[in-house]
Protein backbone atom coordinates (compact mmCIF):
# COMPACT_ATOMS: atom_id res chain seq x y z
CA UNK A 1 0.00 0.00 0.00
CA UNK A 2 1.39 3.37 -0.92
CA UNK A 3 1.23 6.15 1.29
CA UNK A 4 -1.38 8.55 1.40
CA UNK A 5 -3.81 10.45 3.54
CA UNK A 6 -5.31 8.18 5.91
CA UNK A 7 -8.02 5.48 5.67
CA UNK A 8 -10.97 7.67 6.81
CA UNK A 9 -13.78 5.01 6.82
CA UNK A 10 -14.20 1.17 8.23
CA UNK A 11 -12.08 -1.17 5.68
CA UNK A 12 -14.20 -3.81 7.08
CA UNK A 13 -17.85 -2.36 6.76
CA UNK A 14 -16.29 -1.87 3.03
CA UNK A 15 -15.51 -5.21 2.29
CA UNK A 16 -18.72 -6.49 3.52
CA UNK A 17 -20.86 -4.40 1.17
CA UNK A 18 -18.57 -5.12 -1.29
CA UNK A 19 -19.36 -9.04 -0.45
CA UNK A 20 -22.82 -8.19 -1.22
CA UNK A 21 -22.48 -6.74 -4.34
CA UNK A 22 -20.35 -9.58 -5.85
CA UNK A 23 -22.98 -11.68 -4.72
CA UNK A 24 -25.84 -10.49 -6.25
CA UNK A 25 -25.10 -9.62 -9.11
CA UNK A 26 -21.12 -11.93 -9.59
CA UNK A 27 -17.57 -10.99 -10.29
CA UNK A 28 -17.65 -9.58 -14.21
CA UNK A 29 -21.74 -7.97 -13.56
CA UNK A 30 -20.46 -6.02 -10.72
CA UNK A 31 -19.12 -2.77 -12.32
CA UNK A 32 -16.45 -0.45 -9.92
CA UNK A 33 -19.47 2.36 -10.29
CA UNK A 34 -21.87 -0.07 -8.43
CA UNK A 35 -19.12 -1.15 -5.65
CA UNK A 36 -17.84 2.35 -4.88
CA UNK A 37 -21.71 3.44 -4.34
CA UNK A 38 -22.34 0.44 -1.52
CA UNK A 39 -18.82 0.50 -0.28
CA UNK A 40 -19.73 4.43 -0.21
CA UNK A 41 -16.21 5.48 -0.47
CA UNK A 42 -14.37 7.17 -3.78
CA UNK A 43 -12.01 5.51 -6.65
CA UNK A 44 -8.40 6.50 -4.99
CA UNK A 45 -10.16 5.34 -1.54
CA UNK A 46 -10.49 1.92 -3.46
CA UNK A 47 -7.58 1.79 -4.84
CA UNK A 48 -5.82 2.75 -1.46
CA UNK A 49 -7.46 0.28 0.66
CA UNK A 50 -7.49 -2.67 -1.76
CA UNK A 51 -5.87 -2.46 -4.68
CA UNK A 52 -8.54 -3.20 -7.39
CA UNK A 53 -11.30 -4.67 -8.76
CA UNK A 54 -9.73 -8.43 -8.67
CA UNK A 55 -8.30 -7.89 -4.94
CA UNK A 56 -11.43 -6.56 -3.83
CA UNK A 57 -12.90 -9.81 -4.68
CA UNK A 58 -10.55 -12.02 -3.32
CA UNK A 59 -11.10 -10.19 0.02
CA UNK A 60 -14.62 -10.41 0.07
CA UNK A 61 -14.46 -14.31 -1.25
CA UNK A 62 -11.86 -14.71 1.03
CA UNK A 63 -13.83 -13.10 4.08
CA UNK A 64 -17.40 -14.91 2.90
CA UNK A 65 -15.55 -18.37 2.87
CA UNK A 66 -13.98 -17.84 6.27
CA UNK A 67 -17.03 -16.96 8.03
CA UNK A 68 -18.84 -19.69 6.05
CA UNK A 69 -16.20 -22.61 7.29
CA UNK A 70 -15.89 -21.09 10.82
CA UNK A 71 -19.43 -21.41 11.18
CA UNK A 72 -19.93 -24.48 9.48
CA UNK A 73 -16.67 -26.20 11.49
CA UNK A 74 -18.08 -25.18 14.88
CA UNK A 75 -21.74 -26.54 14.12
CA UNK A 76 -20.02 -29.94 13.40
CA UNK A 77 -17.71 -29.90 16.56
CA UNK A 78 -20.62 -28.91 18.75
CA UNK A 79 -22.72 -31.89 16.80
CA UNK A 80 -23.68 -35.25 18.50
CA UNK A 81 -22.60 -36.69 15.44
CA UNK A 82 -21.37 -36.02 11.95
CA UNK A 83 -23.80 -37.41 10.30
CA UNK A 84 -26.91 -35.34 12.63
CA UNK A 85 -24.59 -32.21 11.17
CA UNK A 86 -25.37 -33.16 7.74
CA UNK A 87 -28.67 -33.97 7.97
CA UNK A 88 -29.69 -30.76 9.72
CA UNK A 89 -27.54 -28.43 7.19
CA UNK A 90 -29.04 -29.96 4.19
CA UNK A 91 -32.63 -29.81 5.52
CA UNK A 92 -31.77 -26.38 6.71
CA UNK A 93 -30.59 -25.05 3.34
CA UNK A 94 -33.45 -27.04 1.84
CA UNK A 95 -36.23 -24.93 3.81
CA UNK A 96 -34.57 -21.57 2.92
CA UNK A 97 -36.53 -22.09 -0.25
CA UNK A 98 -38.53 -18.53 -1.51
CA UNK A 99 -36.48 -16.66 0.80
CA UNK A 100 -33.76 -13.72 0.03
CA UNK A 101 -31.40 -16.03 1.21
CA UNK A 102 -31.76 -18.40 -1.17
CA UNK A 103 -32.40 -16.40 -4.69
CA UNK A 104 -28.38 -14.89 -4.03
CA UNK A 105 -27.35 -18.47 -3.42
CA UNK A 106 -23.81 -19.16 -2.24
CA UNK A 107 -21.23 -16.63 -3.31
CA UNK A 108 -18.50 -19.82 -3.82
CA UNK A 109 -20.82 -21.89 -5.89
CA UNK A 110 -22.05 -18.73 -8.01
CA UNK A 111 -18.39 -17.51 -8.55
CA UNK A 112 -16.99 -20.91 -9.19
CA UNK A 113 -19.51 -21.72 -11.90
CA UNK A 114 -19.48 -18.00 -13.29
CA UNK A 115 -15.19 -17.93 -13.44
CA UNK A 116 -15.16 -21.81 -14.35
CA UNK A 117 -11.72 -22.81 -15.61
CA UNK A 118 -10.14 -18.99 -16.35
CA UNK A 119 -6.73 -19.01 -15.16
CA UNK A 120 -6.65 -15.57 -13.51
CA UNK A 121 -6.67 -15.98 -9.56
CA UNK A 122 -9.94 -14.83 -9.08
CA UNK A 123 -11.39 -18.38 -10.71
CA UNK A 124 -8.16 -19.95 -9.06
CA UNK A 125 -9.78 -18.79 -5.54
CA UNK A 126 -12.97 -19.35 -6.46
CA UNK A 127 -12.38 -23.11 -7.06
CA UNK A 128 -10.08 -23.14 -4.09
CA UNK A 129 -13.13 -22.34 -1.60
CA UNK A 130 -14.88 -25.00 -3.89
CA UNK A 131 -12.16 -27.12 -2.36
CA UNK A 132 -12.28 -26.29 1.25
CA UNK A 133 -15.79 -26.82 1.08
CA UNK A 134 -15.27 -30.12 0.22
CA UNK A 135 -12.74 -30.76 2.60
CA UNK A 136 -15.14 -29.73 5.45
CA UNK A 137 -17.30 -32.43 4.27
CA UNK A 138 -14.75 -34.90 3.95
CA UNK A 139 -13.91 -34.21 7.69
CA UNK A 140 -17.19 -34.68 8.47
CA UNK A 141 -17.57 -38.23 6.23
CA UNK A 142 -14.31 -39.78 8.35
CA UNK A 143 -16.33 -38.69 11.60
CA UNK A 144 -19.53 -40.43 10.47
CA UNK A 145 -17.49 -43.42 9.75
CA UNK A 146 -16.00 -43.51 12.64
CA UNK A 147 -19.53 -43.07 14.76
CA UNK A 148 -20.41 -45.80 12.45
CA UNK A 149 -23.20 -44.06 11.00
CA UNK A 150 -21.63 -44.49 7.06
CA UNK A 151 -20.15 -47.77 6.34
CA UNK A 152 -15.92 -47.37 6.80
CA UNK A 153 -15.53 -49.25 3.36
CA UNK A 154 -17.16 -46.04 1.71
CA UNK A 155 -14.73 -43.93 0.12
CA UNK A 156 -14.90 -40.62 2.15
CA UNK A 157 -13.47 -38.37 -0.51
CA UNK A 158 -15.60 -39.18 -3.37
CA UNK A 159 -18.82 -38.93 -0.99
CA UNK A 160 -17.36 -35.58 -0.02
CA UNK A 161 -17.46 -34.59 -3.09
CA UNK A 162 -20.87 -36.19 -3.48
CA UNK A 163 -22.05 -34.09 -0.66
CA UNK A 164 -20.15 -30.93 -2.27
CA UNK A 165 -21.89 -31.89 -5.80
CA UNK A 166 -25.38 -32.65 -4.08
CA UNK A 167 -25.21 -29.14 -2.06
CA UNK A 168 -24.50 -27.22 -5.11
CA UNK A 169 -27.02 -28.60 -7.02
CA UNK A 170 -29.83 -27.42 -4.21
CA UNK A 171 -28.30 -24.16 -3.85
CA UNK A 172 -29.17 -23.61 -7.90
CA UNK A 173 -32.49 -25.76 -6.62
CA UNK A 174 -32.83 -22.70 -4.53
CA UNK A 175 -31.63 -19.66 -6.85
CA UNK A 176 -34.42 -21.41 -9.38
CA UNK A 177 -37.56 -21.06 -7.03
CA UNK A 178 -37.91 -24.65 -6.66
CA UNK A 179 -40.61 -25.42 -4.03
CA UNK A 180 -39.72 -26.12 -0.60
CA UNK A 181 -40.72 -29.85 -0.61
CA UNK A 182 -39.35 -30.34 -3.75
CA UNK A 183 -35.91 -29.04 -2.05
CA UNK A 184 -36.54 -30.95 1.21
CA UNK A 185 -37.26 -34.01 -0.78
CA UNK A 186 -34.41 -33.68 -2.84
CA UNK A 187 -31.80 -33.05 0.13
CA UNK A 188 -33.38 -36.29 2.36
CA UNK A 189 -32.79 -38.87 -0.45
CA UNK A 190 -29.32 -37.25 -1.23
CA UNK A 191 -28.60 -37.97 2.54
CA UNK A 192 -29.85 -41.62 2.56
CA UNK A 193 -27.19 -42.35 -0.12
CA UNK A 194 -25.18 -41.65 2.45
CA UNK A 195 -25.62 -45.26 4.46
Amino acid sequence: MTRGRPIAFSPDEAASAAMQVFWARGYDSASTRDLLEAMKISRSSLYQAFGNKEQLFLEALRRYRGNLIDRLNHRLEASPSALGFLQELFVETALEAGSERAALGCLIFNSASELGQRGDIAAIEARRSVQDITALFHEAVVRSQAEGDIASGRDALALATYLTLGMAGLRTLLKSDAAPAQTRAAAELLLDTLR
